[in-house]
């Protein structure tokens, strides 16, 4: 895999425009912190009002000037919600530069419970998970590919990064629907990689962190510990966020982050396919796949 060094970057955050989604707990506040002290403007959304304004209010201080971050109650599972969250960032700053879709949420029961029967089979199971982690980000993509293009000028670069996970493509056993989620995270990703750039100008990556000590991980935590198994600060995989939205080469990579350290995982698949899928079958995929180009005639009708 080709590692990932965020630091040469991170000198292009100062006077940026960020938006992000859950920015008010977790790797979202840390990348909130972590692009204002950059010299970064930022527009954050989160469900919790509370947290939220308390952050806003936080860095905002921090500024001797005028306020350098804006908050929204945000539900991203409401379109209406998520156009507000924009329509703020755009009145406050006339422009976005980088959209971060951060918001998640872990497994909610048993999909798959084994004590189901054919009567408890009958009641619908909940989809919380995949509205916010995958339609949340479906919605979050779709608006930000027209907001990140307004006002844009020549040389201006345009970033969207949405949040996959490890269990974006390694398996997690008992997280049926999350990591459902997460591995749609990277096929939308890898659906928008060739498509957005020659449309809007847009380049898209994806970011895959392991252990991370937050609320959705803290079952978990002291036997990660217990094993010597690396663990990462949220300001740790902000970091590495924050270089790949400003890294004006990345387009359509997945990073593995681990113990602050990242990796794009997507050259070695592309590296390698010859030898996991055979290089008949490589040649003959590849072959298909200049057919279908970019993808910009799909939804025209014959």
């Amino acid at each position: 895999m080709s590692r990932f060094e965020p630091e040469p970057f991170l000198g292009h955050l100062k006077d940026k425009v960020v938006l992000l989604t859950g920015g008010a707990h977790g790797i979202g506040a840390a990348l909130v912190k972590f692009c204002v002290e950059r010299g970064a403007k930022v527009c954050f959304g989160d469900l919790d009002a509370i947290a939220g304004k308390a952050l806003l209010d936080k860095v905002n201080k921090t500024s001797s000037g005028s306020p350098v971050a804006c908050f929204k109650v945000t539900d991203v599972t409401q379109y209406q919600s998520m156009l507000e969250l924009f329509d703020l960032c755009f009145q406050t700053y006339r422009r976005v530069d980088s959209a971060v879709s951060c918001a998640g949420i872990i497994e909610i029961g048993n999909w798959f419970d084994p004590n189901l029967d054919l009567e408890t089979i009958r009641q619908v199971p909940n989809q919380k998970v995949l509205d916010v982690n995958l339609l949340g980000s479906l919605y979050f993509a779709r608006i930000a590919s027209v907001y990140l293009r307004q006002g844009r000028k020549d040389g201006d670069d345009k970033a969207l990064v949405l949040f996959s996970s490890v269990a974006g493509f390694k398996e997690s056993p008992g997280l049926f629907v999350y990591q459902a989620t997460k591995h749609g995270i990277l096929g939308l990703m890898r659906s928008l990689r060739l498509y957005l750039p020659p449309m809007t100008g847009i380049r898209v990556n994806a970011i895959c962190p392991w252990m991370v000590p937050t609320a959705m991980t803290e079952g978990i935590v002291s036997s990660w510990k217990a094993a010597d198994l690396p663990i990462q600060s949220t300001s740790d995989v902000a970091r590495v966020v924050a270089g790949v939205a400003c890294n004006q080469e990345l387009n359509g990579k997945a990073f593995y982050v681990e113990g602050g350290r990242a990796w794009d995982i997507e050259e070695g698949i592309d590296r390698l396919e010859p030898q996991w899928l055979g290089e008949e079958q490589s040649r003959m995929l590849a072959k298909g796949q200049q057919v279908l180009g970019e993808g910009m005639d799909w939804t025209k009708k014959p």
